[in-house]
């Protein structure tokens, strides 16, 4: 069963590394600007991805973390894709979900983001659409996602899909420039 997701993939290339520099600042930044929330906690998860979350994350959210890296990766191989497929090379910042339960009363916990080119789409909520996650920066790898409270298989598709984006990027930019607008179509799963 193909399951899609609303994300957004931020056109602006930046050159952004985790470390004490401005430029892991300038994430945070971006991340905090979306978000409107603050990321005071920092963990990695068990195989080695970034975290930087609103409160303390679960280890079973962790592990769903590492499980959608992994599914990525896998999938980024079998389409032969090489780059980036390391969980040091990803940044995922855990935001407060602007909601949990979409239009049909299901479980989606997800972040609002102002509508830019899904204005006038069926997305479009009054100036904002509600994302399962949103990728805000390309070198390293990073991107947002909301906090989960069950449902972590949930949590282990938005981080492959939000994935899939960068390793397209990195990997094939064409298809990513393809892909990367949902406002114009498509969906996730990308990689088959």
């Amino acid at each position: 069963m193909k399951l899609k997701f609303l994300s957004i993939a931020i056109f602006s290339v930046s050159l952004f590394a985790l470390t004490t520099s401005a430029q892991s600042r300038a994430l945070l930044n971006r991340a905090q600007n979306v978000t409107g929330d603050t990321f005071s906690v920092s963990v990695n998860t068990p195989k080695g991805a970034n975290v930087y979350a609103v409160s303390k994350p679960s280890a079973a959210m962790l592990k769903a973390i590492d499980k959608g890296l992994s599914d990525l990766f896998a999938v980024a191989r079998k389409n032969n894709y090489r780059s980036r497929l390391n969980y040091s090379d990803y940044s995922i910042f855990i935001a407060k979900s602007d909601r949990t339960k979409d239009s049909q009363g299901n479980y989606s916990p997800d972040i609002a983001v102002g509508a830019a080119q899904y204005a006038g789409s069926v997305y479009d909520q009054g100036g904002f659409i509600y994302a399962a996650g949103m990728v805000i920066g390309y070198t390293p790898c990073g991107f947002v996602i909301a906090e989960h409270t069950k449902d972590l298989n949930r949590v282990s598709d938005v981080v492959r899909y939000e994935g899939e984006h960068l390793v397209l990027y990195h990997n094939d930019r064409q298809r990513y420039l393809d892909t990367a607008d949902h406002s114009k179509g498509g969906g996730h799963p990308i990689l088959q």
